[in-house]
């Protein structure tokens, strides 16, 4: 199959305005709009065919991950002057230079004072980017950072003054290395970032660190995507996760696709300010088992039912605070008690129920329970591939999770089962040739 063009259809105010992309063998094109691409084929975009590769314009790795890579290593290298960045070689330290030098001072002067979010510090990096180059860079050929929506007059006040308080932050810990644009500026590229951020994690959905991907940003969303964002280091990668045909537009899922309509709906429009029309969302099928509700002799009535997803709905926001001031201990405590009291009207498969889960299980990790977060996985897992999509990433890491478990409690047969499982799923969203797969493989090789 020859992909010949992938394009928008054009407002009354706009006409066609196609860029060539090239992917391994197929060139093809994209074309813009305000938001949103379509495909133009000469046939069908098949399953797991990349559609297009895009370098970060700019990123910004967690100091225990690798900048360019985003990959983590053992025996890596330290700055020799601040010891908070990480590096696998001198050649990987050179390139990363002209970012690191914004922080490497800051860092050894602020000390432990050193905690600028990473928003902060991925919109320094811009700054400074566009500082030095302020031509379009490659992954601009159909969308430019300083072209992206802010959704500044849909800002409530809430977020207006996390804007203030991040800019305050830009200028205290960056202030003596970066020119800053007036705040008014200012105010719109931190709600750029904040709409078109990519958070990048890795094969067990770790969180990596955060970049800039500005193509792919322009695709939509839908509940019921056609595409998965992937990433090897820097680069992220689209691929089909069905077949799309000519005229059909390309979806990615800005979120976690989980939970109910009503949930996914208040994240949307909370963290970006719409609400999707998919198919999933007008007609609410997966809905009822996603919610599913407890088998009793005598069924809880519907306003019991409501009480206990208000609740679900808190204590997953009241965890959520929690994470950030209570110990491993209390948090387990928070998890058990939650699922005791849903229980009672909630079976083990709705997603409330699972939402705890598998903060227990995450729990148990950090606390080296190994058999405790066994067997949180082993709930959790079934429901999972019922709920997600196909291919689903949350459904691949669960499996993964799951075989390293078994691996590391000796149980081989089960582990292996569980990893091919996840590789099935790998092979699909990152493509037969990702490191992360290689990776896998050797695990079961090694075994």
């Amino acid at each position: 199959m020859f992909v010949h063009a992938v394009f928008i259809k054009p407002t009354p105010t706009q006409g066609l305005n196609l860029v060539k992309v090239s992917s391994g063998k197929r060139p093809f094109w994209w074309e813009r709009q305000v938001r949103g691409i379509w495909a133009l084929l000469s046939g069908q975009m098949a399953l797991n065919d990349c559609m297009i590769k895009c370098a970060a314009s700019c990123f910004c790795p967690r100091a225990t991950t690798v900048p360019f890579l985003f990959l983590r290593k053992e025996g890596l290298s330290k700055c020799g002057r601040c010891k908070q960045a990480f590096y696998c070689n001198a050649e990987c330290q050179r390139e990363d230079w002209l970012m690191h030098k914004l922080e490497c001072s800051p860092m050894v002067v602020f000390g432990e004072n050193w905690n600028p979010s990473e928003t902060v510090r991925l919109t320094a990096r811009i700054l400074a980017k566009q500082k030095i180059h302020p031509e379009r860079t490659p992954s601009e050929k159909l969308l430019a950072v300083k072209e992206f929506e802010s959704h500044l007059d849909k800002l409530d006040s809430e977020k207006k003054d996390l804007i203030q308080s991040d800019i305050a932050a830009l200028h205290h810990f960056y202030s003596k290395h970066l020119e800053f644009p007036d705040t008014e500026s200012l105010v719109v590229l931190f709600a750029q970032v904040n709409c078109n951020g990519f958070t990048i994690e890795d094969e067990e959905l770790s969180h990596l660190g955060s970049a800039i991907f500005p193509d792919v940003a322009l695709m939509n969303h839908s509940c019921c995507p056609n595409v998965i964002v992937t990433y090897k280091g820097t680069l992220a990668e689209v691929r089909a996760v069905q077949e799309i045909s000519a005229g059909d537009e390309v979806f990615t899922s800005y979120i976690d696709l989980l939970y109910p309509t009503e949930d996914r709906n208040d994240r949307l429009q909370d963290s970006y300010f719409f609400t999707c029309e998919c198919r999933e969302c007008t007609t609410k099928d997966k809905d009822k088992a996603k919610v599913e509700i407890r088998k009793l002799t005598d069924p809880p009535k519907a306003e019991a039912i409501r009480d206990m997803v208000r609740y679900a709905r808190n204590v997953i926001e009241e965890f959520r605070k929690a994470k950030h001031y209570k110990s491993p201990s209390e948090l387990l405590e928070i998890c058990e008690l939650s699922q005791e009291k849903m229980s009672s009207v909630f079976e083990d498969s709705n997603v409330y129920m699972l939402h705890m889960m598998y903060q227990a299980m995450g729990v148990c990790l950090y606390m080296q329970d190994w058999e405790g977060a066994l067997r949180y996985g082993r709930k959790i897992i079934k429901p999972y591939s019922k709920h997600y999509p196909l291919y689903s990433l949350n459904v691949a890491s669960m499996w993964l999770k799951l075989g390293r478990l078994y691996m590391g409690l000796e149980n081989k047969a089960a582990g292996e089962k569980a990893l091919k499982k996840a590789i099935a799923i790998m092979e699909v969203a990152h493509g037969k040739d990702h490191p992360y797969i290689s990776e896998i493989r050797h695990e079961i090789e090694s075994h």
